[in-house]
């Protein structure tokens, strides 16, 4: 997922930042950790079965534990396509990001064995495509920051132990997305520098998200 400047705030398409979209009657998500406040959304992702919606809380960074999956300080939803609308945002907290990123994607193959000079890379597919974009010869390893995360696939680096089971069912959730803080301060999410990871139960219509 390539960042690709700015979109509507209401735009059903892949981005970061915005209002979320929902079915009508959607309250919005409130923090089940320490603070109780509302969370800040952030990210609407369409795929091809629905569209996820990633809520992670930033009342009070730190205070809550926003990168377990299990600590109540962030949602996943998966919604149908149909009927989406926006969600009226609540007056008080810290709910909406400072822009809304657009998102395109694009499918990128890196082969290390071509960079021999670069053998630290871990050989994993997302970190070496993640790595690969635009890559000019001269230049290194050029727009990284471009990169938003990545759909599908498998998580990179997440040890099996945290692979989150479903809070509702408690089934096996499926692994959705990765992502990326973004490439400025004002368009960031706060992952605290790390790699975000996006799940989901398709039968409940609901997910999870954790930080590693």
């Amino acid at each position: 997922m390539i960042y690709d400047g700015t979109a509507p705030a209401d735009s059903d398409v892949l981005r970061t930042g915005g209002v979320p979209l929902a079915p009508a009657g959607f309250p919005w998500p409130m923090c089940g950790s320490s603070c109780g406040g509302p969370l800040q959304f952030f990210a609407h992702l369409p795929v091809e079965y629905g569209a996820l919606s990633v809520f992670v809380c930033q009342n009070d960074p730190g205070a809550c534990e926003s990168w377990d999956a299990t600590s109540g300080a962030n949602r996943v939803y998966l919604f149908p396509r149909e009927g989406l609308q926006p969600v009226a945002v609540p007056e008080k907290g810290v709910t909406l990001l400072p822009a809304t990123s657009a998102i395109r994607t694009h499918a990128v193959s890196f082969d290390p064995e071509e960079h021999e000079e670069h053998e630290d890379l871990a050989p994993d597919a997302y970190d070496l495509a993640r790595s690969g974009w635009k890559w000019e010869p001269e230049e290194g390893f050029g727009k990284q920051r471009e990169v938003l995360g990545s759909l599908g696939g498998s998580p990179s680096y997440l040890e099996d132990d945290r692979l989150p089971t479903c809070a509702s069912c408690a089934g096996t959730t499926e692994f959705a997305a990765h992502l990326e803080e973004g490439i400025s301060r004002q368009t960031a999410m706060n992952l605290g520098g790390q790699l975000g990871y996006v799940f989901v139960c398709r039968a409940c219509c609901k997910g999870a998200f954790l930080t590693d």
